[in-house]
């Protein structure tokens, strides 16, 4: 486990998501990864999810709600909460069920907002467009994660 206290900002390759489309953003960190960098994402709620809001609340509710019926304890696990939907994103494009692909997730860390740790870090910003000139729908994963339910106590 992680604490706070023990992160050293100057090892990690921070990432903001803020405006930042997801799929791009998490390549863009799994190849980091695998390289053997360790990449703290920020602003994870801001990252963009581009496509019709209504297709991809629609898509990942389909997720949430698949279980296995011989026993649902034993279905994937989709949380609801915008830092853990990106690191499940970014899962996705790392081979972490291999060796190299386990410690490369270890080396992860996704926070919404940023945390104090990271404040006076330099940050990397991957190369992009305007998110809003490139598509014209799009949602941030605050939003999907407010559609699908995820009610945060402190906002």
């Amino acid at each position: 486990m992680i604490y706070m206290r023990d992160i050293k900002p100057s090892e990690y390759l921070v990432i903001d998501a803020d405006r930042r489309v997801v799929g791009r953003l998490a390549s863009i960190t799994a190849k980091s990864l695998l390289q053997g960098k360790k990449v703290a994402v920020i602003n994870a709620e801001k990252a963009v999810i581009s496509g019709n809001k209504n297709d991809i609340v629609k898509k990942y509710t389909t997720r949430i709600n698949l279980k296995e019926k011989a026993n649902p304890e034993h279905s994937a696990y989709w949380s609801r909460r915008p830092d853990m939907l990106v690191k499940r994103i970014i899962r996705g494009m790392l081979p972490y069920r291999k060796p190299h692909g386990k410690d490369a997730y270890r080396r992860l860390l996704v926070f919404a907002g940023v945390p104090k740790a990271f404040e006076g870090a330099k940050v990397e910003e991957p190369k992009a467009k305007d998110v809003r000139g490139m598509f014209v729908n799009t949602m941030t994963v605050k939003e999907l994660s407010e559609l699908l339910g995820y009610k945060r106590a402190n906002d």
